[in-house]
Formats: C-alpha cells, sequence, structure tokens
C-alpha cells in the first residue's frame, strides 16, 4: 500500500483504501476480546450498525477502490477470488478462500494460478455468479475511467501493459482464460507466489458485462457480498447497506453479517465521531468508526474513564515510519553519516512526540513486527532507547565532520504524529546531542510529497512512511528497496535510490515461492541485509486505538487491517 494520503494518525486503514490507504504490529489487539462489548452474551442477528468517518467511502465501484484484503465497507458489497482471514492478531493476516474454493493451484512456476468458484455463488438479483464475471470485472479495471484501484494486474498478467479496458478494447485480456463457468485461469509475466494475496483486492469482485453502467456503476453495483446497496449519496458521503437475500453464508465462511442494515455517515470532524461514540446516545450506541484513530489527547480522556477505556479497540497494521536518505545528497553519500545518525536517534522521545507507547511502538527493523512479513529481530546501530551520542560522534569524526556538520530535515506540517514538526522536533533534540545541527524545512503536506516523491527534488534527509497492501514483504520492500521501481518521471517511493543487483535478485527469487511461511523467512533476512547499508532509520510502528459504541459486540481486528472489522460485528 503506498504512503495514506491524509492525516495518517487518523485515517491510515480507513478501509485500509490507499487509503490508499488506507489502513498496524507484532501482537495483535491487547484489549479486544471476540465477545467485545456486552459480556459473554451471544451475538445475534438484527438491528443497524451506524458507521461514523471523518472521510466519504468515495469511488464505490471495485475497479476504483484500492483495499488491503477487500477493504472494510467494500468487503461487505464485494465478494473476491480470496480475502482476509476475519480473525483476530495474527490469525488474521491470513489469505483464505472467498468466492474461489482455495487460494489458488499455481503451476510449478507460479506462472499461471488457477481458480474454481464455490458452487450455487449468486448476485443480489439471483442470477448466478460466473467465472467470466471475474474476468470482465479485471477486465474494466483497465479502463482510464475507472482507475484508482492498485496497479499489480497491469505489471503481472501477460500482454496487459497497454490493455485500455473493455470500452475501448472488446476483446479482452487473452491472459484471463475461462473455460467453464466456474474455472478461471490467470497468465502471469513472472513468477508471483504472493498472487492468492493480490486476488483479495476489489478489482477481483465479479461485475457482469450486461449490468456494467460505466462510471455510474459505482451508485447501485451488483452485491455479491452480504449487503446491497440502498442508497449512495454525495459520492459515499452517506451509504445505506441493506441485506442481500441471494448471499448464502453456507458460501460465505469469513463475513457473519449480523446486522440487518448498515449506515455509513462521514464528513464528519474526529473529534464530533470520538464525542459521539464516547457518549453512545441513540443509535451512537450501535456504532463504530472504521477511519478515525483516537489521539494522544483523546487517549488520554478515555484512559481515565473505566467504562471508555473498555470500549477501545487495539490493532496493528503493517506500516513503518522512518527517516529516509537521499545518499545522492551530501553528506549522506557517506554511509558513515549514515550510521552516525541511526546511533544519534532517541527512540523514546520520538515515541513520545508520536502520543507515547499507547500509540506508538519503537522499531529498529524496516519490516514491521509481525510474523507474516517475516519479522526477524535486529539492531545494527544498537544505542537504547535513548540513543548514543557519543558513538554518532565517533563515526562523524572518521567522515571527516570532528566538529559537528549542519543538515536540513525536511518534514510535513500536517498534524499527523508522523512526518509532522513533533517528530522533526524530537530528532533535531537528539541529534544536537551528537553535534548535528538540525534546520527544519516543514512543508504544506501536498508540497512535502511532492518533493519527497520527485527524484529531481528529492531532499538528502527527510520523514518518510510506508504501508503494505497486504502483509507481506513483498509489497514492503520491494516498492522502497528494488532498483527497478524507481521512477524518474512520476511518483517514485525508492526513497535512497537503490539498485543493488543482489537485492533485486533476491526479491526475483522469493516471489517465486508459493509457500508463504518461507517466503516470509526470506523476506526478513533481506530486511536485515538492506538495512546495512543504513538507507533509512526505522522510528516507530503506530498503533491504532478506536472507540466504539456501547451496544456493539463481536469485536474482531486482524494484524491484517489492524481496525474493527464491521463484517464480524453485531449490535443490541
Amino acid at each position: 500500500m503506498r504512503q495514506p494520503s491524509v492525516n495518517a494518525r487518523r485515517v491510515a486503514a480507513a478501509s485500509v483504501t490507499l487509503v490508499v490507504a488506507a489502513g498496524v504490529a507484532a501482537c495483535g489487539p491487547k484489549d479486544s476480546g471476540a465477545q467485545g462489548a456486552g459480556g459473554g452474551s451471544q451475538p445475534h442477528k438484527g438491528g443497524t450498525l451506524t458507521v461514523l468517518n471523518a472521510q466519504p467511502q468515495e469511488n464505490f465501484d471495485p475497479a476504483r477502490l484500492y483495499t488491503s484484503g477487500g477493504g472494510n465497507v467494500p468487503s461487505l458489497v464485494f465478494r473476491t477470488l480470496t480475502t482476509r482471514n476475519r480473525e483476530n492478531g495474527a490469525a488474521g493476516a491470513k489469505v483464505v478462500p472467498d468466492l474461489a474454493t482455495d487460494t489458488g493451484r499455481p503451476d510449478k512456476d507460479a506462472t499461471v494460478w488457477t481458480y474454481t468458484l464455490k458452487a450455487g455463488l449468486k448476485y443480489e438479483d439471483g442470477t448466478p455468479i460466473t467465472s467470466a464475471d471475474i474476468k470482465y470485472g479485471i477486465e474494466r479495471s483497465f479502463a482510464p475511467e475507472l482507475s484508482g484501484g492498485a496497479p499489480y494486474l497491469r505489471d503481472w498478467l501477460v500482454g496487459a501493459a497497454g490493455y485500455q479496458g473493455p470500452y475501448k478494447d472488446k476483446k479482452g485480456l487473452s491472459a484471463i482464460e475461462t473455460p467453464d463457468s466456474r474455472t478461471i485461469v490467470f497468465h502471469l509475466d513472472k513468477p508471483e507466489g504472493e498472487f492468492p494475496y493480490l486476488a483479495t483486492q476489489t478489482q477481483f469482485t465479479p461485475v457482469p458485462r450486461s449490468k456494467d453502467t460505466g462510471t455510474k456503476y459505482e451508485e447501485h453495483p451488483l452485491s455479491s457480498g452480504p449487503y446491497k446497496v440502498v442508497s449512495n449519496e454525495n459520492d459515499g458521503e452517506h451509504l445505506v447497506l441493506a441485506r442481500n437475500p441471494h448471499w448464502s453464508a453456507a458460501t460465505d465462511a469469513e463475513r457473519k453479517a449480523y446486522p440487518d442494515r448498515i449506515d455509513v455517515r462521514s464528513g464528519l470532524d474526529s473529534s464530533v465521531i470520538d464525542q459521539r461514540l464516547s457518549a453512545s446516545q441513540g443509535a451512537d450506541a450501535a456504532a463504530v468508526t472504521t477511519d478515525t484513530n483516537l489521539g494522544p489527547a483523546e487517549l488520554a480522556k478515555v484512559s481515565g474513564d473505566k467504562e471508555l477505556a473498555a470500549r477501545v479497540g487495539t490493532g496493528h497494521f503493517g506500516y513503518t515510519n522512518y527517516i529516509a536518505f537521499n545518499p545522492k545528497v551530501k553528506p549522506f553519500d557517506d554511509i558513515r553519516v549514515r550510521q552516525a545518525i541511526s546511533y544519534a536517534i532517541d527512540r523514546s522521545s520520538v515515541v513520545n512526540a508520536a502520543g507515547g507507547s499507547a500509540l506508538a511502538e519503537p522499531a529498529t527493523t524496516f519490516l514491521p513486527n509481525q510474523k507474516s512479513f517475516g519479522y526477524t529481530p535486529y539492531d545494527l546501530f544498537p544505542a537504547g532507547p535513548s540513543g548514543d551520542p557519543a558513538k554518532a560522534k565517533e563515526l562523524l569524526a572518521q567522515a571527516g565532520y570532528k566538529s559537528g556538520l549542519t543538515v536540513t530535515l525536511t518534514h510535513s506540517n500536517a498534524k499527523d504524529f508522523e512526518t509532522s514538526p513533533e517528530i522533526a522536533t524530537a530528532i533535531q533534540d537528539a541529534l544536537k546531542k551528537a553535534g548535528i545541527t538540525v534546520r527544519l524545512q516543514g512543508l504544506e503536506d501536498n508540497d512535502y510529497k511532492a518533493k519527497i516523491h520527485d527524484v529531481g527534488t528529492e531532499p538528502g534527509f527527510f520523514l518518510a512512511h510506508w504501508g503494505a497492501d497486504w502483509p507481506s514483504g513483498g509489497p514492503f520492500l520491494a516498492p522502497i528497496f528494488d532498483g527497478r521501481q524507481i521512477v524518474k518521471d512520476g511518483a517514485n517511493f525508492n526513497t535512497g535510490l537503490l539498485n543493488d543487483k543482489s537485492v533485486n535478485t533476491e526479491i526475483d527469487s522469493i516471489n517465486k515461492l508459493t509457500d508463504l511461511d518461507a517466503a516470509a523467512r526470506r523476506w526478513g533476512a533481506l530486511d536485515k541485509k538492506i538495512g546495512e547499508q543504513a538507507l533509512t532509520v526505522p522510528l516507530f510502528h503506530p498503533v491504532y486505538k478506536r472507540l466504539y459504541g456501547k451496544d456493539v459486540k463481536n469485536i474482531v481486528i486482524s494484524d491484517w487491517t489492524g481496525v474493527l472489522d464491521i463484517s464480524q460485528i453485531a449490535v443490541k
């Protein structure tokens, strides 16, 4: 997943749309259990679940959504070939079948993937779901007018790079075959052992050609999930979902679909959302949020109230906040300078600036501290929680800066507690102890993003963050460290401009593996190898804390999304 677009502390992992992000690591939920609110009573069907959000659920078309694991609200309407396992913590970071009978059958090279659809699948109008519908759903995601979804299929499918979608090219993609109504076969340009993860994206949602209304499809997409769209006002600002009478739990082991109705209201101020969830009056008693996290001030208030504290879900999502170096810019072309800064960082002060230990966990690895990513503990520049300014000074002297040096740190002025002034100031204070004077360059968020993602303007020293499209080391390490993904005429995310043949080769080798546990171990080892080049300084992994209403139960928070899974929630 690319970097979250707005106020990442509050918005990241919203549907986990790229959220585009949207929208955490090591131990899964800490203070939420499978029963959630309501004590030990069993969840039951019925009632209306209200969702209070800051960001509207825009572009409610499976072709245009960029989600992780199918998203949160979207996955109530759109089913895909595979989906995320709807369980707490680490168990929820696994990919499982959805419309398909299994997670896919690869050939020996992992360049051909075959899926068989379950029997008895139907849309909201009672018509059967076919493999041709999934093929067409994918093809329409290539149409320029329906852009916005994940880009992988264009890169992975044979001959798909220049395809413009079925509105301009009715022949379709020859790389996708449908030999019968329940079988679909994908032919890939190169081995991709993680194809089952990609098949969770909403582009794999079935769309019948006869019901496609182009750019208007988002107003009433045909449901394959437990809920159908009743109304969609102001491009997702108010979205109402009701039961799909033709959805069958017998074909869907993941979505519980307890409420009769889902009422999604967006465009709300984050403080208003927290106030309404806290008060839990009227319909808000059965309300949750899928995009608003508690900030430091709100969390302090909630922590002092036993009843409210019991209504906070804690989650972790694959996400790392870090310092990025551009080694093409002096003095960061000298690895000893980069190492010195790595030693000088006071992570305890950075964590405090990010909201404290309840909202941030210190990081010494680039990969998030979750097993599915291949997390391998290491600390290549051990300096304890408060840094080692003496070691930093020693390295600076070796690099020819015995009297210290002055550098500029670029950051965003957005109040996100991640790349914002609070974090930059904490770094400035820590480096001062090592003889490094840090000048802060704060930019408005759009200017900041434009500057750091352009190879021509990328600064030498800046704050950055990254979240994963799915819980694996692949979409985490490759975009940042694969030299073939350096983009010179567009948005570049390889911040260290690394183009190391051995790294690129290892990425290709791991991508061939269909044993995801074996792949995870390799990703962990590669993370450590790259870390030796000191192209980044991992700072912390965020922790997500969200309030929910007093009548909400069956809280499930997986390490895939880090947020409440509304497909599991029941209300009184």
